[in-house]
């Protein structure tokens, strides 16, 4: 891939990103290359613009996102029907989708003017709230669904079901339900599994289960899950890629599926999900 024409996306909040992202623009006007600035990005780096994410998405064939792992979440949310692969640079702490860090930005410009980036494929939720007002809005998320419990610090009944069988009512603080690229997110803290990008599954982890016998399971990306709450008197909130939370009434059902399209996310030449995963996670080898 040679793209003509990078979107510019940083995390507004972020030490330094105004500077990073000025000296990203003008290695690539070096390159010939045109840059479009999304609007509050454009306000850190003292220049003047009025695109949003999803305009820029339509536009750009490229989208360079500096910030963190919650960054690209948040562009991932707001690029509309656009399929613009995104590259990360890392400006976070932890970051695993992130590929590349702010002081090696000369070198990921290298290869994205070279074409020597790589492509992986992440597979999407679909996720939509059924209750007694109808169907709300589908909801998109690249890492999980997430079903907990409110302020009450109390065990709430979640029934769950894939294909329209029963599996399990989970008796926990709540239920995650993630794609391969959520696996290392909130699941992996409640003990699910690390999964591979592109290994066509969905895991349901339960938080803190009350049952010792209720577990992370792994079920195909193509399958439907249904979460329905089974306790009127507690309060249960489902949030997307930790967005906006909403509430769940009783009776209400949860219905989380594979979306129909997927997000490209680039990674530099050499950059495997294992080599990532052993240095997030510091996985040196044993000392014995």
């Amino acid at each position: 891939m040679h793209p003509k024409t990078i979107g510019l996306i940083a995390h507004p909040g972020k030490p330094g990103v105004g500077e990073l992202i000025n000296s990203l623009a003008a290695d690539f006007k070096s390159h010939a290359m045109s840059t479009l600035m999304e609007k509050a990005t454009a306000v850190v780096a003292g220049q003047r613009s009025d695109l949003s994410v999803a305009e820029i998405a339509a536009k750009a064939d490229l989208l360079v996102v500096a910030g963190g792992d919650g960054t690209i979440l948040s562009v991932a949310d707001r690029m509309g029907e656009a399929t613009t692969p995104i590259f990360g640079i890392n400006v976070g702490s932890l970051g695993f989708l992130t590929c590349a860090g702010s002081q090696t930005f000369r070198q990921a410009v290298e290869c994205i003017v070279e074409g020597k980036i790589t492509f992986s494929n992440r597979t999407l939720l679909e996720v939509v709230l059924r209750d007694s007002k109808g169907k709300h809005p589908p909801m998109v998320g690249l890492n999980d669904a997430v079903l907990t419990r409110g302020e009450i610090s109390r065990l709430i009944r979640l029934h769950a079901r894939v294909n329209g069988e029963a599996l399990t009512e989970f008796n926990a603080d709540g239920l995650i339900i993630a794609t391969p690229t959520g696996s290392t997110a909130y699941s992996l803290s409640a003990g699910g599994p690390i999964m591979e990008p592109e290994s066509g599954v969905f895991v349901i982890t339960p938080i803190c289960p009350h049952v010792l016998t209720n577990r992370s399971i792994i079920v195909s990306e193509d399958s439907v899950i249904e979460v329905e709450a089974s306790e009127p008197d507690y309060p249960v909130f489902l949030t997307v890629d930790g967005r906006q939370p909403l509430r769940v009434a009783k009776d209400a059902v949860v219905e989380i599926r594979k979306a129909k399209k997927k997000l490209r996310l680039a990674a530099l030449p050499g950059v495997s999900f294992f080599s990532v995963v052993r240095q997030k996670l510091k996985w040196s080898g044993s000392n014995v």
